[in-house]
């Protein structure tokens, strides 16, 4: 049991010791960067708008798809019943 508190405490103790290694590294963030970051938010933001617009579409295709399919369904049951009525007339 003690022994598992104190390597607890020991990460513990670590975690804070990273954490404060690392704020106490950092300048800032300089124009540049900030720039950058700006940037590469826009980039983001149009990718993710290309992105819906490209799923919208495929959706509307899906949709035109399955309506094409349906009417070729339809055509061909048209068709069978057609010949089927065409079989039956005396010849």
């Amino acid at each position: 049991m003690k022994i598992i508190h104190v390597v607890r405490n020991t990460v513990v103790i670590a975690t804070f010791a990273a954490a404060a290694a690392m704020v106490s590294g950092c300048g800032g963030v300089s124009e540049a960067q900030y720039q950058e970051l700006k940037n590469l938010r826009a980039e983001v933001s149009s990718l993710e708008k290309e992105a819906n617009q490209l799923k919208e579409e495929r959706s509307r295709l899906e949709r035109e798809i399955a309506e094409k399919n349906a009417k070729l369904q339809q055509c061909q049951k048209d068709k069978e019943q057609t010949q089927a009525n065409l079989d039956k007339l005396p010849k």
